[in-house]
């Protein structure tokens, strides 16, 4: 069974799924991020958003991920100890 079937077929609710994508799209979201809260890796998210999205905006997303150091811990200034902009989420 490949990994997106098993993600397709019950690990994941579709809120879940809503939520990975959206992590995923997210500038300053770590791969790592995703990874801690839904044990997905980098290349298990690929193929995800692979599955998930359309093929030009999976492109885009490549496009923009590829290279992006906020997207991986290891690459960030050790400065950046958050994942979003403080004023991404309003109150």
């Amino acid at each position: 069974m490949s990994t997106i079937s098993k993600i397709r077929g019950s690990e994941y609710s579709p809120e879940d799924l809503s939520r990975i994508i959206e992590m995923a799209w997210e500038d300053r979201t770590p791969f790592e991020a995703i990874e801690a809260l839904y044990r997905l890796n980098q290349h298990q998210l690929i193929e995800l958003m692979r599955k998930e999205l359309k093929r030009s905006s999976f492109e885009l997303w490549r496009k923009r991920t590829t290279g992006r150091t906020t997207k991986h811990l290891k690459l960030r200034a050790p400065e950046i100890n958050r994942g979003y902009c403080p004023t991404q989420y309003k109150r």
